[in-house]
């Protein structure tokens, strides 16, 4: 009778797989992958704006395969991603995952008519945003921004209100000045706009100070409160957010330092037991 085959038990993982995901985490987390990654998305932004331009059918022709290339390059790079990802059940619960992999599954719809043409170009031409999800630094500036945006938002509405109140005041004093900047509210709130982002607004300045000599203070003090005051404060919230998340950064990855080390000094005190234990063994023989 032939020997039965060496079977691993159920709980038992498979030396083999072990090595396999270990090999292709390796590869993904390497520097050489990492700048190829980042090289063809600044190739593939590259061929898009080539695109834009009248080229001789030849050049057409050969963006057209390199377009190819690169989408077979990112879905690639998105399986390696998968396969060496720990738990790949969670792999779509990273929302950077998930808006690659969107990306590369968009890129690879078939084009079939002219609104299919036009998704899938506008797809390509996100998937130079996959730029941000590549390099670690602007992925925390991504982080942080989306996390100030309750702050900001607040900053937002109390900015509003600044806007709305002097919309009021402008509308009923500067109307019969010039009707087309002053008529309303809703066009007050414009021609605010235009002053804020400092748009010809000594024009609009001095047109009222022909009537009202003070109506400078107006001006003067809603560019004060709105681009020195509240610019600030959006600044503000997103330096404290930024802060936050690179001291929550560092204490993770002190945390990990410390429970690697720890099993590190596990391991030396198994050894060094399991040493005693042989000494021991040893001097109790004759």
């Amino acid at each position: 009778m032939s020997a039965p085959s060496a079977q691993l038990p159920d709980h038992m993982p498979d030396p083999h797989s072990n090595s396999a995901a270990s090999l292709l985490q390796k590869i993904e987390r390497s520097q050489l992958f990492q700048s190829s990654v980042i090289f063809i998305i600044v190739l593939s932004a590259i061929a898009i704006g080539a695109k834009t331009y009248d080229l001789p059918p030849l050049f057409s022709q050969l963006l057209s395969a390199l377009d190819f290339a690169i989408t077979l390059f990112f879905l690639a790079e998105i399986l390696l991603r998968f396969s060496a990802h720990p738990n790949r059940k969670r792999f779509l619960a990273d929302g950077w995952n998930l808006f690659d992999t969107l990306i590369v599954i968009g890129s690879l719809l078939p084009i079939g008519n002219s609104e299919a043409i036009l998704i899938g170009r506008l797809l390509r031409v996100f998937r130079v945003l996959r730029l941000v999800s590549a390099i670690p630094e602007l992925r925390s500036l991504i982080n942080a921004l989306l996390k100030a945006i309750p702050q900001m938002g607040y900053i937002a509405l109390l900015m509003f209100i600044i806007f709305y109140i002097y919309a009021a005041i402008g509308s009923l004093f500067f109307t019969d000045i010039n009707q087309d900047l002053w008529g309303d509210v809703s066009i007050s709130m414009l021609t605010l706009f235009r002053i804020a982002t400092f748009e010809d607004w000594t024009d609009v300045m001095y047109e009222t100070m022909t009537v009202y000599p003070l109506s400078w203070v107006f001006y003067l003090s809603f560019i004060f409160l709105t681009a020195f005051v509240f610019l600030n404060m959006m600044v503000g919230a997103i330096l404290d957010v930024m802060t936050a998340e690179h001291n929550s950064e560092t204490e993770a990855q002190a945390h990990l330092e410390r429970e690697n080390m720890a099993l590190k000094i596990d391991q030396i005190q198994s050894q060094i037991s399991d040493i005693q234990q042989l000494l021991r063994e040893q001097t109790k023989k004759p």
